[in-house]
């Protein structure tokens, strides 16, 4: 114990310091929150709420799985600050239950089916007739603080609202001091309020606020999330979203996605809170989407997310 007490303070203080508790620092971690999901989302930085289609919608707003039309499956990495300490994984699977449809998404990014009108004709949006289903195992941290998450969620779609719901089991370990289970409700919801072109999206993470321990009372963060999607042409999307977490300040997020062909993205993105910059990349190879992210924070420096995710079937 002598020995290990450096690698404890260490690796305690460097956590607390990136999940914002010391004021000032204004960066989180995953800090038991919902996190990122998808190098999409953090390319994007992370403003990811009015997004649909896509697998990641599962961990972003679980509403967003309501449009996946073929089963579909994830993996995604985070590495922030080159720390092990503070690696993120997460395997999402999603399956649409009653697909009224076989959709033609052929040589068509993935989440690119909501993308506004162009010349070329193109097939009216389908979804599953029965809602859709998604699972998901996501764990972060290392040896000596790591958070495992189990989630199930589901999502309905009715007109040009969507709904979700999800449930997920979060266990908290600190070696030398064992582990602690508690069980989180999400809701998410989203609307057209221009077909194929400006959406709106919301979602409350831990609405059941989950007591943490009873020391100080201390809960799981409740945070709540709000945006817009907007689509001025076929090649680009521009996202605006706000974070708030009930005890910290609101975090406003921008993003911009150029495809200048349909198997390319080009995306930016910047966040307030976390004061944090970040760029990535989109590419769709055969039946893989491919999604890398690199992001900065100036007191902290980089962090890297990469993500691959396949649909399958007709």
């Amino acid at each position: 114990m002598k020995h290990c007490l450096p690698q404890y303070i260490s690796t305690f203080c460097f956590f607390v310091i990136v999940s914002g508790v010391l004021p000032g620092a204004g960066v989180r971690a995953q800090g038991n929150g919902p996190g990122v999901r998808g190098a999409r989302a953090a390319a994007l930085g992370n403003a990811s709420v009015a997004l649909a289609g896509e697998v990641w919608s599962m961990g972003n707003n679980v509403a967003g799985i309501s449009e996946i039309q073929r089963p579909s499956v994830g993996f995604y990495a985070e590495n922030r600050y080159f720390s092990s300490a503070l690696n993120v994984g997460a395997l999402t699977v999603a399956l649409p239950l009653g697909r009224t449809t076989a959709p033609d998404a052929g040589g068509v990014m993935q989440g690119t089916e909501g993308a506004a009108p162009s010349l070329s004709p193109a097939p009216a949006p389908t979804w599953a007739r029965n809602g859709v289903v998604a699972f998901e195992a996501q764990r972060f941290g290392g040896v000596l603080y790591n958070e495992t998450r189990v989630g199930v969620g589901y999502a309905y779609r009715f007109g040009q609202i969507s709904l979700g719901a999800r449930a997920d089991m979060l266990q908290i370990s600190i070696e030398g001091l064992g582990s602690r289970r508690m069980v989180l409700g999400t809701l998410g919801g989203q609307i057209e309020i221009v077909p194929r072109r400006l959406s709106f999206g919301a979602s409350l993470y831990n609405l059941n606020q989950a007591k943490l321990a009873s020391y100080q009372d201390e809960r799981v963060p409740t945070i709540l999330k709000a945006g817009l999607a907007y689509r001025p042409g076929s090649q680009v999307l521009l996202l605006v979203e706000t974070e708030k977490d009930v005890e910290r300040a609101a975090n406003f997020k921008v993003g911009l996605e150029y495809r200048p062909v349909p198997v390319l993205a080009a995306r930016l993105g910047l966040a307030s809170l976390t004061e944090q910059a970040s760029a990535g990349i989109g590419v769709l190879a055969g039946a893989f989407q491919i999604d890398y992210a690199a992001a900065f924070q100036q007191a902290l420096g980089f962090s890297q997310h990469l993500s691959v995710s396949k649909s399958w079937g007709k």
